[in-house]
């Protein structure tokens, strides 16, 4: 066998082995009666996100139950255009802040986009534990999955374009903070169907997967070194300690670049959904992986 036959199987049997290595952690399919609170903080705020967003965030919009085209048990975020004190649409943002926080691994989520079409902003994605004690970008951020910018919206792909983004830095500094994102045109449609977002991360790297459980060799769509000396302003600082994670459906707001309820077409009929069939965190089981799980009685929110 030739050497660089041989070296090539040894690095894709390599691969295979390093996958499976990873052992789950913690997972959440939302099959239950109610929400598990254990998990998840449901947020109640008007702020807009820091983007301009124009909903209000309810726990009303929260909700467990099936997807009905599948019959999948899910979590269910709702976006609404109404009425509601002074805003004209409500929506759905929960995280595991305080709850589930942990540090590298592998972390999964099978989720059924809503029709974004123009001014609805899907996103799974995560922020550093210290979060808001150390204010945002110091924090550090990890945007797993984000649909609904305006580069879409004029690329007429509103269904098939979709980022990955890490954010970090000392102060916002007008905008000038560090970043780094990277936005893909798919091949095929994302709100069609349920579809597999995966992040890997380690001491080293960020990489983000599209349906990796369908394509096993896809590339990344985003991916990030994380480099340097632990010191402000570089990768290491700021993405080498715990993270928790969150789920939210915006509505309008800097991404899309949509500040006028009426021009959300995505809510023309009234509302939109996002379902998110689970949540799955794996890892090696390395000295410096951390995983924490904090229990505290909450009220649930009842399947519908």
């Amino acid at each position: 066998m030739k050497k660089g036959i041989l070296f090539f199987l040894v690095i894709i049997n390599s691969v295979i082995l390093n996958a499976q290595d990873y052992k789950l952690v913690w997972e959440d399919h939302f099959d239950k009666p109610q929400l598990n609170e254990t998990h998840w903080t449901v947020v109640k705020s008007g702020e807009g996100g820091g983007n301009g967003e124009l909903q209000y965030y309810r726990r009303e919009n929260i909700s467990v139950g099936r997807e009905p085209e599948t019959g999948a048990d899910c979590l269910i975020i709702t976006a609404k255009k109404e009425k509601y004190w002074n805003w004209n649409c409500t929506s759905g943002r929960l995280s595991t802040q305080n709850k589930i926080t942990f540090k590298y691994g592998k972390v999964e989520a099978r989720i059924k986009l809503p029709k974004t079409a123009d001014g609805l902003w899907p996103a799974f994605w995560m922020l550093g534990m210290d979060y808001p004690k150390s204010i945002w970008p110091k924090c550090g951020e990890i945007d797993i999955m984000e649909m609904g910018s305006k580069k879409g919206i004029v690329a007429k792909a509103q269904d098939r374009y979709f980022s990955g983004a890490c954010h970090w830095g000392e102060d916002f500094n007008g905008g000038s903070y560090p970043n780094k994102g990277k936005a893909t045109i798919n091949p095929y449609c994302l709100q069609d169907d349920f579809h597999l977002y995966t992040l890997i991360w380690d001491e080293n790297f960020v990489r983000m997967y599209l349906d990796l459980d369908k394509y096993p060799e896809v590339k990344p769509y985003f991916e990030m070194p994380i480099i340097g000396n632990d010191e402000p302003n570089t990768t290491s600082h700021y993405f080498r300690k715990e993270f928790f994670i969150i789920f939210n459906l915006a509505v309008g707001g800097s991404f899309s670049q949509i500040t006028d309820i009426d021009k959300v077409t995505a809510l023309k009929s009234g509302e939109a959904k996002m379902y998110v069939d689970y949540i799955r965190v794996y890892q090696r089981g390395e000295k410096n992986e951390v995983f924490k799980q904090l229990i505290s009685p909450t009220t649930n929110i009842v399947k519908n």
